[in-house]
Formats: structure tokens, sequence, C-alpha cells
């Protein structure tokens, strides 16, 4: 009878996960158009119709409506559940790591890991679709690292300072040298990232986040569907080293030294 409990209480977990990615789905579908994330009622894409709160409810109503608007039966982007999905499996990754919080939910150091997760989706998602990182991402992990300050205590103040010009700045004086090398939301995404993650962590991010630039640019022109004169969103790259080095930035840092 335990392990039911305990089972209700993980699928509990990760419909909450899910349900805040939710809204961050709402987030990437309107801040590019200009239209409020917090006012405006759900509604579907193609005929404008209001969603009920049965059409909203996270995962399960993409299956249950077979993926299509129950009024004008168009196709319902599968990128919406997969989102969904994606926030409930951090939900429960962010728990796994730093433990539970209050009523058995989620605790502050996995509250400030899963929104910056959240950030961090929302920023590659919106950069992979419209080339752009809106600068409120950037002032969004920056108040998490000082929220964060006594809760990621190893991370110390000069750490978190040295992060934010380590990797910033040789981006731009390259992309001084070499024209558009790097916009300036990744710019700064990878600065209010170092102040969150510290020197070792942001250096980690950026090897991943170009390593895993490198080998996708790669195949697309192996394919034919980049020139070596094409350019691509280099945010959603940064962004899954940023989401790595949150986790394990600093062990690898100190493995990779220890190697030396």
């Amino acid at each position: 009878m335990l392990w039911l409990l305990e089972g209700i209480v993980w699928i509990l977990r990760f419909f909450i996960g899910a349900s805040v990615f939710s809204f961050f789905n709402v987030v990437i579908c309107r801040l590019p158009k200009g239209e409020s994330v917090i006012k405006g009622r759900s509604h579907c894409p193609g005929c404008g119709r209001l969603l009920t709160a049965w059409e909203m409810i996270p995962c399960i109503s993409y299956f249950a409506l077979r993926g299509r608007c129950r009024g004008c039966k168009e196709k319902i982007k599968a990128r919406y559940v997969w989102m969904e999905a994606l926030g409930g499996i951090f939900f429960l990754a962010c728990i796994l790591r730093f433990g539970p919080g209050p009523l058995g939910l989620i605790s502050l150091p996995g509250l400030a890991a899963f929104l910056y997760l959240g950030i961090l989706v929302m920023a590659a998602w919106i950069d992979w679709d419209t080339r752009i990182i809106y600068d409120r991402f950037s002032v969004g992990i920056v108040l998490l690292g000082i929220f964060s300050l006594k809760l990621f205590s190893e991370h110390t103040l000069p750490q978190r300072l040295l992060g934010c010009v380590l990797v910033a700045i040789p981006m731009l004086l390259l992309s001084l040298v070499i024209e558009g090398a790097f916009g300036g939301g990744d710019m700064k995404l990878m600065a209010s990232s170092g102040f969150l993650l510290g020197a070792k962590g942001v250096a980690v991010a950026m090897f991943i986040g170009l390593m895993a630039g490198g080998i996708y640019c790669g195949i697309m022109l192996k394919r034919g569907k980049l020139t070596r004169k094409d350019a691509f969103a280099f945010g959603p790259f940064l962004a899954v080293g940023l989401g790595i080095a949150f986790f394990w930035g600093d062990a690898l840092a100190d493995w990779y030294l220890s190697l030396l």
C-alpha cells in the first residue's frame, strides 16, 4: 500500500512540473507575437476557439483529443505535449537531485534549478523559431543567481562575477572580429548564467554548447541543409550546455583539471 501512495505522490509531482511548463508553452507562443502572457485565455491558434479546462490537462488532453482541436480539427503541434512532458521530467529530476521540500514537493535549491531549466527551454525554443533571445530571460537568470547566493554557497560571489565575464567577454571580442559570430542574446545568456553557475560551470557549458553546435552544423552541412555561409540559432546548444553544467559543471571541470 505504501508503494502505491508513493507512486501517486510522484505522479502528482510530474503533473505539477508539466503544468508549469504548459504555461511556459504560452510564453513561447505569445512573447514573439507581442501578446500578453498573463491576460487572455488559451485558445486554438487555428480557429481561435477558447479552450475548456478539460482541453488543457497537461499531456493527457493532447492524447484524449488525438492531437487535434475539438472545434476545427486542426492538428495540434506535438511540441506542446513534449514541452509539458519535459517539464514533468525536469521537476522529478530536480527533486531527485536536490531533495523534496515542504509538503513533499520540491526544495528551494530544486525550485531554483527547475526555474532555471524552464528559462533555458523558453529561451532556446524562441531562439530556434525567431533567432531572438529576449533580455527578460537573462534578467530572470540574474535574479535566480541573487536568490541562490546562499542556496549554492559553493559558488562564491567572486567566482560568480568571474563567471559573468569568463565566456561573455571572449564571445564579444570574437563577434567584433567575425561579424555574426555570436548574437547579443547569446552573450547576455552566458553572462547571466555565469553569475548563477560560477566560472567553472559556465566554462563547461560553453564547451558543451560548442561541441553540440559543431556536431549539428556538421550534420546539416553533410546533408546539404546548411552552407558554410548560413547562420543558425546557437542559443539552443548553449542552453543544453548550461542545463548540463548546472547539475554537473563543477564536477566535470574538476575531473578535467585533474587530468592536466
